[in-house]
């Protein structure tokens, strides 16, 4: 399995716009109302106005993670001049819990795409222990290699993420490229 959600976040180009390649180590599910997201699906803007549910594996509440989201086809996947748009940032999420255990440095902001079919990305980073991270001073031209470098997060140890566009979009998923 793991070898599968790489290759797909390879083919969505995830791995190369956002994240170096790196294993997948630890089990992370995402959620909105009662829909998984799995690399690739398709939401609509109405399906994601709230928060997701994020539950995140790993071995014991003494690990902490750092889960960071964000939209690499900002403003539009043509030009996407404010890549990496920064959606939602929280750390010390203790393992085997999820985000609302942990400290939101930067709240939710639900997707609304305008041009374009986006990749919105979930990123969890496993910390070398409880530490500060301070929020950026602006959601646009979010980096999350630079990020992870700055706060010593090295590569991540899961990823995920789903498609978007505006609700009166054409349906279905286009073939990537």
């Amino acid at each position: 399995m793991a070898r599968d959600s790489r290759d797909s976040l390879v083919v969505g180009r995830v791995i190369g716009d956002v994240l170096e390649p790196f294993t997948r180590s630890v089990p992370m599910r995402v959620f909105y109302g009662n829909k998984e997201v799995n690399n690739g699906y398709e939401f609509k803007p109405s399906q994601i106005l709230n928060q997701p549910r994020v539950d995140i594996g790993g071995q014991d509440l003494r690990t902490f993670y750092t889960l960071v989201m964000v939209d690499p086809d900002a403003p539009s996947p043509s030009d996407p001049n404010l890549r990496e748009y920064l959606h939602w940032l929280v750390i010390d999420i203790p393992g085997t819990t999820g985000p609302n255990f942990g400290q939101e440095v930067v709240c939710y902001e639900s997707p609304r795409p305008t041009v374009g079919i986006h990749r919105y990305v979930f990123v969890l980073f496993r910390q070398m222990g409880r530490q500060t991270v301070y929020a950026p001073g602006w959601r646009q031209n979010f980096n999350t290699k630079d990020f992870a470098e700055l706060y010593n997060l090295g590569l991540p140890v899961a990823a995920l993420y789903y498609n978007c566009q505006r609700e009166s979009g054409s349906g279905g998923r286009r073939p990537s490229r």
